[in-house]
């Protein structure tokens, strides 16, 4: 991502050199009367009052917006490239709007925009710009706005209010009540007619742009650190908005999309919106929708959020993206309205508007270089001179690879389900830690289900079939191919993982989906887990060197017929409450498990087999746990062979399924004395 690093504009030089006149802080009425007195003040650099005719401002002249002002019915004022307009830091006094029937043309340029700001361009420092237009709306003909109580709304679906191309605002959003704020841009019932096109809204202290009602749609809009909504829509606006960039990185604001009211809907395409502070991405209000194609959301907690238990079918993804509900009994959604339905997205697109389409934008919010998050194209190497934040999703795509030296520190947000590493289909990761460097990341606090996990999906064979689903982040994994290879994973320590998703799935240490053969997995720690430390679903890849440390699910779990191997595990629990060191479930691939050692120190189970899954162990030290053996399915006990025999086990009294192993589990325990790769950390 292109790193923005130019100030706004050094707009307090540029007008310094100049002698401004302000509307007076004790006059009545801040409006200059006539339009004589308009004009002459606008020969003189300064906007206030109401213009009544056509006028042309001069890029070379630097202007002052000291209060309201107007353009009014049947005039037009013309903004040519490079204007600058100061306005005065003076909330609601300050601001431009144009009437039903005025004309506003802002015919800014890629390398000369229009800019509209306050000295510091500080959220609410000023109102903004207002434009009222003759469409529909719902609030009907001649409705009264909320923003200086303007009238709007006719029947001319057309009617044009001008032109807005290249234009950066700044600063706006002052509150005018504890119910309504100025935005960015307000469009109250603008036509098609009106053309916009290149809009940047930077720290607004309320919404970006918002709609009321209209057919007004805009194409190329960027929008950075509006307080509340960053687009927001009502009264049935049916526009559309092609291509947004959305930056979110100071915590509190509202949402990326609100749409409220009527379901008009617009159309959203090619919509990149990116969060450093988790919060809502999409909200739906009432009865409130739209069509979203080309949709990348990177680093929030909430994906899309249906207010008002609004029917979910009014928002459609033309990516085919299948909003799962999330779960009401995960903490982290606990305090949710009973009556909101929140939604997760497997939102993995690629991003198809980025920051670095808008070169003409000046901004204070740089992404640094350490912040991953969002789709890995091609091939990337981090640095491991560089502390990484994992701040979102970070998500190597089909044909891309990602490359993590020795040494790396990753430290995950605590930001749930929301921040995790996935290597798709095709994708390749490589993560090169070595004993007296391991690669570690983890979770500033490194608590249990703070964040995802890492999850690669592979091509080799699953009962599940081909292209199957996964419950995590509905990944496409499963194929034909047993030796697929998904890379190398060396001297990796996780801790902090195993995010809720729902009341059925959490995110594992490492989830291996349809892994091949061909992928080199050794020396791998997973601590503090919510879930499973490692889990296989289906595939043939093999293990070497598992550390895994108080999961509070299962150590290792596998299913879908995974016929790999793990050689060398040592498994310890201390905290009382995880489900099991082992468990196997569905088709029976009999894995084999070599130099396992299982240590206890809170009783519970060792080993559990479900359905008709089994395996082979050699090598195994059980110590400390109340059952070492539990088989809930229907398979034998041979199905389990210890030291090659059937397991030799006695069932503990009272019980049907559960056994004390009699022999087998008494081997030698597996000495980790030499892996101080484990306790490496942030």
């Amino acid at each position: 991502m292109k790193n923005l690093f130019v100030k706004l504009y050094s707009i307090t030089a540029v007008f310094a050199a100049i002698t401004l006149t302000s509307c007076d802080s004790e006059d009545p009425d801040p409006i200059v009367g006539g339009s004589t007195e308009v004009v002459a003040n606008l020969e003189a650099g300064i906007l206030n009052g109401t213009l009544t005719e056509d006028y042309t401002l001069t890029a070379t002249t630097s202007y002052n917006l000291t209060g309201q002002f107007i353009i009014g019915d049947g005039a037009t004022l013309n903004i040519p490239a490079g204007t600058k307009i100061l306005a005065d830091n003076g909330g609601t006094d300050v601001y431009i709007a144009t009437l039903i029937g005025g004309t506003i043309n802002i015919n800014g340029s890629e390398n000369n925009p229009v800019v509209m700001s306050s000295a510091d361009g500080n959220p609410g420092d000023w109102g903004g710009l207002t434009i009222c237009g003759k469409a529909t709306t719902s609030a009907g003909v001649d409705a009264s706005a909320e923003v200086g109580g303007f009238t709007y709304g006719g029947t001319d679906d057309s009617d044009s209010s001008g032109i807005i191309r290249y234009l950066q605002i700044s600063g706006t959003g002052a509150q005018i009540n504890s119910e309504s704020q100025y935005n960015g841009v307000s469009f109250y019932a603008v036509g098609s007619g009106t053309l916009v096109d290149n809009l940047a809204v930077i720290n607004g202290d309320d919404d970006g742009v918002e709609f009321f009602g209209g057919t007004v749609s805009v194409s190329n809009l960027y929008l950075e650190n509006n307080s509340d909504d960053a687009i927001d829509w009502t009264e049935g606006w049916s526009g559309s908005i092609t291509n947004a960039y959305i930056s979110n990185t100071v915590a509190g604001f509202s949402t990326v999309f609100e749409g409220d009211k009527a379901n008009g809907n617009p159309e959203f395409n090619n919509i990149t919106a990116v969060s450093t502070v988790g919060g809502t991405a999409l909200q739906f209000k009432l009865t409130s929708g739209g069509t979203i194609d080309g949709l990348s959301l990177v680093g929030y907690d909430v994906d899309l959020d249906m207010k008002d238990a609004g029917d979910v079918s009014n928002v459609v993804f033309v990516d085919g993206y299948t909003p799962v509900a999330m779960n009401e009994d995960d903490p982290e959604t606990a305090d949710v309205d009973e009556s909101a339905f929140t939604f997760s997205l497997s939102t993995t697109a690629v991003a198809n508007t980025t920051a670095e389409d808008f070169p003409w934008v000046s901004s204070n919010v740089s992404f640094e270089s350490s912040l991953l998050q969002g789709a890995v194209t091609g091939d990337v190497t981090l640095d491991a001179s560089i502390s990484y934040l994992l701040n979102s999703s970070y998500i190597v795509q089909d044909g891309a690879k990602l490359t993590i030296p020795a040494g790396t520190k990753i430290t995950a947000r605590d930001g749930g389900t929301g921040v995790y590493i996935a290597v798709l289909k095709g994708g390749e990761i490589d993560i090169q830690g070595t004993e007296e460097n391991p690669v570690v990341i983890a979770s500033a606090a490194g608590e249990p289900g703070d964040w995802g996990g890492l999850t690669i999906c592979g091509s080799a064979t699953t009962s599940a079939g081909e292209d199957a689903s996964a419950e995590i982040g509905g990944f496409i994994y499963g194929g034909t191919n047993d030796t697929d290879n998904s890379g190398s994973v060396k001297n990796l320590v996780l801790k902090g993982t195993g995010a809720q998703i729902n009341s059925e799935s959490q995110y594992n240490g490492v989830s291996l989906y349809a892994v091949g053969s061909e992928t080199t997995l050794e020396n791998i720690a997973v601590i503090n887990g919510d879930d499973d430390g490692i889990e296989f679903f289906g595939g043939t890849v093999s293990v070497t060197n598992l550390y895994l440390e108080n999961n509070s699910d299962d150590a290792i779990d596998w299913t879908e017929g995974w016929n790999g191997s793990v050689t060398n595990a040592y498994i310890s629990h201390t905290v009382a409450g995880f489900s099991t060191a082992f468990e196997g479930d569905k088709a029976n691939g009999m894995p084999a498990f070599t130099n396992i050692t299982s240590i206890s120190t809170v009783g519970g189970t060792a080993l559990q087999f479900k359905a008709t899954s089994g395996g082979n162990i050699t090598g195994l030290h059980l110590s400390g746990y109340d059952i070492d053996l539990e088989l809930r399915g229907e398979q034998p006990i041979s199905s389990v062979q210890i030291e090659g025999a059937d397991a030799d086990g006695t069932l503990i009294t009272g019980e049907t399924t559960k056994y004390t192993l009699n022999s087998g589990k008494d081997a030698a325990a597996l000495d980790i004395s030499t892996w101080t790769w484990i306790n490496a950390g942030l």
